[in-house]
Parts: C-alpha cells; sequence; structure tokens
C-alpha cells in the first residue's frame, strides 16, 4: 500500500528551507483578538497580512449612511444602493443607522460614538437645499431685531428747586400735552406744542409743593401742599377754583379717577375728595402705619392701589372701608404703582433701597405672578399704554432707567444720564414720550416708545432742540 502523501504547500520555498520557519507563532490572546472583529459567518485565518472586514468596520457610526434625499429618493433609491454595495461591499447595505437593529453587525456600536455630525438641524442652521431643515419656507420666519431706543435724552429743562425727596410727586403731563412741575412754593405749567412756560401760582413762603396730578381731561390741576390742603385750579385759566382740607400734614401724593381725587398723606390717611359735594371729603381710609407715598386709580374706577413708608401695598375698591388686599411682601416703602392698560387686574409695584424689587400682582385673587431684583432702589413705574412694556425710575445707586418688556421682564434699554435719584416721572399723550426729574435739577425728556399705530420707534424731527432750557 502507497504511503500518503504530504499536502502540498501553496508557498514556493527555496530548496532546503522548511515551510515552519515561516509559520506566524501569534499567541492565544491575539488571535482571539483578531478573530473576534471578523464576520462570524467567514472563518478567520492566519496570514501574513491583514485584511479589515467591512461589516465590522463601523461605517455607520462616521454618518456615512445617509437617508435618502427627501428631493431625489424616489428616482435615486435603487442607484444609491447599488453604488454604496459596490464601493464597500454587499454587508455594508445591511447596517442599521441606528445601530441596533443591523443583522450585519456582530455588536451594537453606540450611536455618539465619534460621530462627526449633528443628527437633526436647529432651526436657524440652512440645509443643503437652502430652507431651513425641518422648517417650511412660510412657517419660519428670521427673528425680529430688538427695538432700538435712543440712550440720550432729545431736550433737558433746568428745572431749579427741585426737590430731592422720595415721599414727593412733582411731575405730571396732562392730557392737552402740559407739564406741570412742582419748584420750591411755585408750580410751573410748560406747553410741549410750543415750549412757552407758565407760573400757575405760588403757594408763599410759609407753604410747599408737594404733589401735582392733572385730571384726565387735562383742564384742571390738583396740587397738594406741606401743610395738607388740597387746591383745584384751572389750568387755562391760572385760576384757583377750591382748596379742601382734612390732611394733618403734608399731601406728597394725589390720584383721578374719572370724578373722585384720592389724597395721601404723611398722616397715614387717604381721603376722597368730589368737586360736586360741598364737603371736604366723602370717604376716609385708614389702613396704612406710615406715610402713604404711593397712589393709583385702576384704568376701570374700581380699584385704589396705595403704597406705605410701612412697607405695604393695599389694594381698595370703590365702597370699602377696609383693604380688600393688604400685600406685605415688599421689604422696603412702596413708593411706584402702576396699573396694566393690557390686562384688567394686573398691578406692578415697586420697593425702596432696601428691597429694589419690582413685583406684578393679580388683585382679582392677591397672588403674586413675578419678582425681579433690579437692583437699585425703585422711585417710579409707568406702563406703556402702545406696547406691553414698562419704564421703572430708579435711585441709589445707579440712577438709571430702564425699559422692560412684560411679560418676560427682558431688559429692552437701560438709561443713564441722571447724577441724582431719578425721582420724577411722567408720560406724554401719545404715550411715546417719558420725562424724568431729579435732584439734580433737571427735566430730560427721552423717545423710548413706539406709537400705537406704526410700531416703531419715534425718530425725532427737530421740533425740540437739543440745548439746554429753563423752566423757569
Amino acid at each position: 500500500m502507497d504511503s500518503p502523501q504530504p499536502k502540498k504547500s501553496g508557498l514556493n520555498l527555496p530548496a532546503g528551507m522548511a515551510e515552519r520557519s515561516l509559520r506566524l507563532e501569534s499567541s492565544s490572546g491575539s488571535f482571539r483578538a483578531i478573530s473576534s472583529l471578523s464576520s462570524p459567518s467567514k472563518t478567520s485565518t492566519c496570514s501574513d497580512r491583514f485584511i479589515p472586514c467591512r461589516s465590522s468596520s463601523r461605517l455607520h457610526t462616521f454618518g456615512l449612511i445617509e437617508k435618502g434625499s427627501p428631493v431625489k429618493e424616489g428616482a435615486n433609491e435603487a442607484y444609491s444602493r447599488l453604488l454604496k454595495s459596490e464601493l464597500f461591499g454587499s454587508d455594508f447595505g445591511s447596517f442599521s443607522p441606528a445601530g441596533s437593529q443591523g443583522q450585519g453587525s456582530p455588536m451594537s456600536p453606540s450611536k455618539n460614538m465619534l460621530r462627526f455630525k449633528t443628527e437633526h438641524s436647529t432651526p436657524n442652521s440652512p440645509s443643503i437645499f437652502g430652507q431651513d431643515a425641518g422648517y417650511s419656507s412660510e412657517t419660519s420666519t428670521p427673528p425680529k431685531p430688538p427695538r432700538k431706543v435712543p440712550k440720550t435724552p432729545h431736550k433737558v429743562l433746568d428745572a431749579p428747586s427741585l426737590q430731592d425727596d422720595f415721599y414727593l410727586n412733582l411731575v405730571d403731563w396732562s392730557s392737552q400735552n402740559t407739564l406741570a412741575v412742582g419748584l420750591g412754593t411755585c408750580v410751573y405749567l410748560w406747553s410741549a406744542s410750543n415750549c412757552k412756560v407758565t407760573k400757575l401760582c405760588d403757594l408763599g413762603p410759609n407753604d410747599g409743593v408737594c404733589s401735582v396730578q392733572w385730571t384726565r381731561e387735562g383742564s384742571y390741576i390738583s396740587i397738594g401742599t406741606n401743610l395738607g390742603q388740597v387746591q383745584i385750579w384751572d389750568g387755562s385759566q391760572c385760576k384757583k377754583v377750591r382748596t379742601m382740607g382734612g390732611h394733618q400734614t403734608r399731601t406728597g401724593v394725589l390720584s383721578w379717577n374719572s370724578r373722585v381725587l384720592a389724597s395721601g398723606s404723611r398722616d397715614r390717611n387717604i381721603l376722597q375728595h368730589d368737586l360736586r359735594v360741598s364737603s371736604e371729603f366723602v370717604n376716609k381710609l385708614v389702613g396704612h402705619k406710615s406715610e402713604v407715598c404711593g397712589l393709583k386709580w385702576s384704568n376701570d374706577d374700581r380699584e385704589l392701589a396705595s403704597g406705605g413708608n410701612d412697607n405695604q401695598l393695599l389694594v381698595w375698591n370703590q365702597h370699602s372701608q377696609q383693604p380688600v388686599l393688604r400685600l406685605t411682601e415688599h421689604t422696603a416703602a412702596v413708593k411706584a404703582i402702576a396699573w396694566s392698560p393690557h390686562q384688567s387686574g394686573l398691578l406692578a409695584s415697586g420697593g425702596g433701597t432696601a428691597d429694589r424689587c419690582i413685583r406684578f400682582w393679580n388683585t382679582a385673587n392677591g397672588h403674586q405672578l413675578e419678582c425681579v431684583d433690579t437692583g437699585s432702589q425703585v422711585c417710579n413705574l409707568a406702563w406703556s399704554k402702545n406696547v406691553n412694556e414698562l419704564v421703572s425710575t430708579h435711585g441709589y445707586s445707579q440712577n438709571q432707567i430702564m425699559v422692560w418688556k412684560y411679560p418676560s421682564m427682558g431688559k429692552v434699554a437701560t438709561l443713564t444720564g441722571h447724577t441724582m435719584r431719578v425721582l420724577y416721572l411722567a408720560m406724554s399723550p401719545d404715550g411715546q414720550t417719558i420725562v424724568t426729574g431729579a435732584g439734580d435739577e433737571t427735566l430730560r425728556f427721552w423717545n423710548i416708545f413706539p406709537s400705537m399705530k406704526t410700531q416703531t420707534p419715534v425718530r425725532d424731527t427737530g421740533l425740540w432742540s437739543l440745548g439746554r432750557t429753563q423752566i423757569r
């Protein structure tokens, strides 16, 4: 019987060289590591070079597998499959893009491993097709640029003897476009139409002006005095109509509704005056434990909000003798009060130096809606009737004017220029311009709100000079 022939080697070896000398001696651990990367359907063999297997290369983790283009999906789908199969092998197409359901993959690689592209486009990132990915051209609109507010006042008036007293209210702007300013013992009227200055009255050496407030029609003006009186004057005739008493000491704040004038005093009381009756006051509200320094009727005349040096904010209705709401979250005097003209029952209030916060209230249930720390004493608040924004003026320590967007309370603008705390604030009848006053004895006019019709900033047409004018 013939002996078995030895198996012929597939290598052509030189004479005298044994095939055994060329055999690759690999450790079992290294062999296992290499074989584990190979396709389970093929048997790994040891060789003098390593040929990678595409089915185990995880090329899909580098974003090489793309979803079909929504534009060319029907036309090029078959061509794309054929091209990928020819370029990367038949096993490449068996991978799932998610890496978790692929049948040809020996393992499920991490979805985020070594990714070089983002999976989702942001609304503002353009796609390769020239439109925002995931958004139609009809629904996607570019963000509106922030409204520009002039950083400097367009007019400055000198106001000699304008007092630096947090508890006084010495500036008001009428619906007939006339500004009233209390300077010492006198009240001056400045017409915004022709810049004419008129001296309305002089209270004499024994008294002083503590507050001024126009009626809503703008024909009559009330004056609170240091002696506790409330005087009513005809603005066009410069003639005193009536004097009403009732307070024991200075009357620092006034507020008109359609028919009734409310006055607040250092004697801690609030009096309601009706010019149609002969008595000096028709109602007396007792609730504060210190001087009343803030007072505002709601736009529908149904509620009266009052703030005091006792850190309290009280809300009264038309017929109550006791406050219907007593809000005590402020930690300093509450002078700044403003009712929203856009939402019924929405009240804003600001606290003094120890508080520095603007708080928003729902007066229907007494809940605090929001609280914003402004960083400095809040002296005044006023709501724009043209847009849902409000302006605040501040004292220690920055003496700034701030415009806020409601309800986000994003800062629209921060204005500076006064060298002392901005204690006085009034708004023009068109709602576009504010005037601010301070103990630096200046009145500054700022264009901060757009008009109601155009919703665009008002441009300075040169009607008012940028020069400095004296109010008296």
